[in-house]
């Protein structure tokens, strides 16, 4: 992939409406892959994902942009990683071929924005419930993406599953054009799934954090004993490890409603190690009837 050409680079709408204006005139498909920097292999493969999904005569594009909205007061805006140069190349290497780079007053133009995504019930729990602004921030800024990318599709990792729910959801509830595709979780060789709040842990954070793909893994191997006997089996690995500052662990239907048994689940995990604060999740099937035990 090193031949491939370098993006094209807009930080503005008008030179992104020129930049995809061909394409839309010649009919083609815009698939978008939504980012706020700091790209790593999960990254790369969202955007694997996407070329998959277009054609030659399709354009790829991924935004690269730090949305202040979606971030609280105490969080971590200014440290969140900037590494502009190292995303162009992951951008190049996956053949994207227009990345938007929009300043905060190109998104937000009258300030922060007035007219807001309200999440609904389901952004009010887990990352919401210890979050409560985040999801209307990173809502809003999709909302946002799509009026000025136009994509007809947009890929989205299942890493933050939340997230990826509630998203389905604006693009239904609001009747958006746009497909949404998820990618599963992409993970270091010992498990920790990639984040690029992972350059934050000290070597020790490292090794600690390992304990939350070991609970979901226990979760998920419990899981023929409903969604309690998966919560217990998840904390039995936690309870040792020392470092580990757990916000929840839950089990919840698909839809993060509520489970089914026998069926289909997400066992969901959030907990602070060292400095840094990390998500994550895996599919499991609940109960003894057909499926039942891990997904």
């Amino acid at each position: 992939m090193s031949g491939r050409a370098a993006p094209v680079v807009v930080s503005s709408r008008e030179d992104l409406s020129a930049a995809l204006g061909l394409v839309r005139t010649a009919g083609g498909r815009i698939a978008l892959v939504p980012t706020m920097g700091a790209l790593h292999i999960g990254h790369a493969g969202l955007m694997a994902q996407a070329r998959r999904r277009i054609s030659g005569s399709d354009v790829l594009v991924a935004s690269i942009f730090v949305n202040p909205l979606q971030f609280g007061p105490d969080e971590d805006l200014e440290r969140y990683p900037r590494t502009f140069d190292d995303d162009l190349a992951v951008c190049a290497a996956e053949g994207v071929a227009v990345v938007f780079a929009p300043s905060v007053e190109e998104v937000f133009p009258g300030g922060e924005a007035q007219v807001t995504v309200d999440p609904g019930p389901l952004g009010m729990i887990l990352e919401g419930a210890v979050r409560p602004t985040h999801f209307r921030g990173v809502l809003t800024v999709l909302a946002k993406l799509f009026g000025l990318v136009g994509p007809d599709l947009a890929v989205f990792g299942e890493k933050d599953y939340q997230q990826l729910v509630l998203i389905r959801r604006m693009v239904a509830d609001l009747c958006l054009p746009v497909e949404v595709v998820a990618t599963p979780t992409v993970r270091e060789a010992d498990g920790l799934a990639l984040s690029s709040r992972n350059t934050f842990l000290t070597p020790q954070d490292r090794v600690t954090a390992l304990a939350l793909p070991g609970a979901l893994l226990a979760a998920v191997d419990a899981g023929a004993r409903g969604p309690d006997a998966a919560v217990a089996a998840a904390v039995e690995v936690l309870r040792p490890v020392p470092g580990v500052d757990l916000d929840y662990l839950e089990v919840t239907g698909p839809d993060l409603g509520p489970v089914t048994e026998p069926g289909a689940a997400r066992v969901l995990i959030a907990a602070g190690v060292g400095s840094t604060r990390l998500i994550d999740n895996m599919a499991l099937r609940l109960g003894n009837g057909p499926g039942g035990g891990p997904a």
